[in-house]
Order: C-alpha cells, then structure tokens, then sequence
C-alpha cells in the first residue's frame, strides 16, 4: 500500500521561509511526477509546483521566484522551499504524486494535507 506523508507546516509571519517535506513510502516500482498543491478556504484546489522523475518542474504564478521544489528519487521524497511568504499562501498543502506500484497500475496518490498560516 502507498501512502504519502507530509510534515511541515505552522505558523509563520509575512516575509518568513517554510519548508515543507513529503515522503512516499510503500512497494513503488516508479514514482513520475510529485508536486505539491494547496487549498485556501473557499477555493478550489490549486497546483503550487510539481518535478517530474527527470527533474523538470512548473510552478503556479504566483509562486515562481519564492517556492523551490525539491526532489530525491531515492529516497522518494519531495520538499517545497517556501520564502517571502504572503498571507495569501495560507492555505492546506497537499503532496500529490504519480506512482506506480507493485502489482498495480499508475494511480494519483494524496497526502492527507498539512495546514500552516502566513500572519500579516
């Protein structure tokens, strides 16, 4: 069975850095792409940033230059580098990933969420 989890998260002031972790764990033959996404109350669920297995990455708009993404094939982990927050990024992260395992076919796995704040 995959599962994904996060760590990370809290409380940060404006301007503050946040690093946020997701590791896959699990019989995983390959893992393609793993991102993160997020979800502010009353919005929809949103990309932030995403590498694939070869190392390419896109980030949201509003992201790019402050967020940097991270990942180890290896150790099958993704971590998103968050500086300059705003308020605006409060929200629910997810950790999303392309994985196919075991026995299985590819399938888009979620983390349960990880919740922090950006106070003005």
């Amino acid at each position: 069975q995959v599962q994904l989890v996060e760590s990370g998260g809290g409380l940060v002031e404006a301007g503050g850095s946040l690093r946020l972790s997701c590791v896959a764990s699990g019989t995983i033959i390959s893992i393609h792409s793993m991102g993160w996404y997020r979800q502010a109350p009353g919005k929809q669920r949103e990309l932030v940033a995403r590498g694939t297995h070869a190392g390419d990455t896109n980030y949201a708009d509003s992201v790019k230059g402050r967020f940097t993404i991270t990942r180890d094939n290896v150790k099958n982990t993704v971590s998103l580098q968050m500086n300059s927050l705003r308020p605006e990024d409060t929200a629910v992260y997810y950790c999303q990933a392309n994985i196919r395992p075991v026995g299985g076919a590819w399938h888009t796995y979620w983390g349960q969420g990880t919740q922090f704040t950006v106070s003005s």
